[in-house]
């Protein structure tokens, strides 16, 4: 954080005629909270463009990859399928009689092992053939299979493309605007710039290590519910987790020191959790929701984030709910339940628990 601070400190002192019109922390005034907020926006939908565009290229290569190895194995399947409809049709237009008319014909024991050997060998083959075919019948059609859910992921992510460099323009456009109905111009760009380089520097890695603690305590969570008495009731074959802000808070501020500065509140369908921290303001705002894959869970999604009352697009709520998991997982508490139900309502979050069967 200090090397942090020390290089933006040199970089502002040796800007020419520097002279920093607003707080590259707190904006001063709505004019410039908006427009930060717009800067902000283009910078983290910047960087999922770039984030969806390595995607796709990785798609792109997956989906030359599939497309080969379908039509080797297309190739390689050939021969065999000829041969597997033969032996199929032999059996279905009685080629294979011969052996029971050679069984009828035998005179005695060296005849039968005789023919029973050639028997088996010619079922054995036979078989092994089927089986080959069977298995790269299969292999085929996973390959195939395969390949639609790359060539349907790859359209959805070109569609995701679209959309966010459409939103790159709407932004950016608003954001000359302003610029141009700026009486001081430069002055206005070079407090975007300081702020872009303030959050990228700074700003970011504040909400990643917040993330992060959260991530790591909610790990420990089952423990702390299963040792704090009140907390699970139980009623026939219902659980009921019953945790209150403050038995959350007081367990988040033993697992980090981050929280000392950062709370939680329980509102009605909705959890906000919000600290300051010097001049750090963040706030998240989000609600809990039943999950079933890839297990059964309460999984957090952020629908607002702020930084330094400023929002954040969409586009890093979702970055960062797939880079840190805030679920809570009941299996972990007591392996037979499954949470069945989420409620939160003033000052209390309720989670709903099923035996599984």
């Amino acid at each position: 954080m200090l090397l942090f601070i020390i290089i933006l400190l040199i970089y502002f002192i040796s800007l020419p005629n520097s002279t920093i019109h607003a707080d590259p922390v707190l904006p001063v005034n709505e004019e410039t909270r908006q427009l930060l907020e717009k800067t902000l926006s283009v910078v983290e939908i910047d960087h999922e463009i770039e984030r969806i565009d390595k995607t796709q290229q990785a798609l792109e290569q997956e989906q030359l990859k599939l497309q080969l190895e379908l039509l080797q194995k297309s190739s390689q399947i050939k021969d065999k399928q000829e041969r597997a409809g033969e032996i199929i049709r032999s059996y279905y237009m009685g080629e294979r009689d011969f052996l029971y008319s050679a069984f009828l014909s035998i005179n005695n024991i060296s005849q039968l092992l005789m023919i029973y050997s050639y028997y088996d060998l010619l079922i054995s083959r036979d078989q092994e053939i089927l089986n080959t075919y069977q298995v790269q019948f299969n292999d085929l059609q996973t390959t195939q299979q395969k390949l639609i859910r790359n060539t349907t992921e790859l359209r959805d992510i070109k569609s995701q493309l679209i959309q966010q460099r459409e939103r790159i323009v709407v932004f950016q456009e608003s954001i000359d605007g302003s610029l141009k109905e700026s009486n001081n111009p430069e002055a206005m760009q070079q407090m975007m710039d300081e702020f872009i380089l303030y959050w990228e520097n700074v700003g970011l890695y504040e909400v990643k290590r917040h993330f992060k603690a959260l991530a790591s305590a909610m790990q420990d969570l089952p423990e702390f519910i299963q040792n704090t008495k009140g907390i699970i009731s139980i009623k026939g074959s219902t659980y009921t987790i019953d945790i209150t802000e403050e038995q959350l808070n007081t367990f988040l501020r033993t697992k980090n020191e981050l929280f000392n500065h950062f709370s939680f509140r329980f509102k009605n369908n909705s959890i906000i959790a919000s600290g300051k921290n010097g001049n750090l303001l963040l706030s998240i705002e989000g609600k809990y929701s039943i999950i079933n894959e890839p297990q059964n869970g309460i999984m957090f999604q952020v629908d607002k984030l702020l930084f330094n009352n400023l929002q954040l697009p969409d586009t890093t709520s979702r970055a960062l709910e797939e880079e840190f998991d805030l679920g809570f997982y009941p299996q972990k508490l007591i392996s037979f339940l499954k949470a069945t139900d989420v409620l939160v309502s003033e000052n209390h979050l309720l989670v709903t628990l099923k035996i599984s069967m």
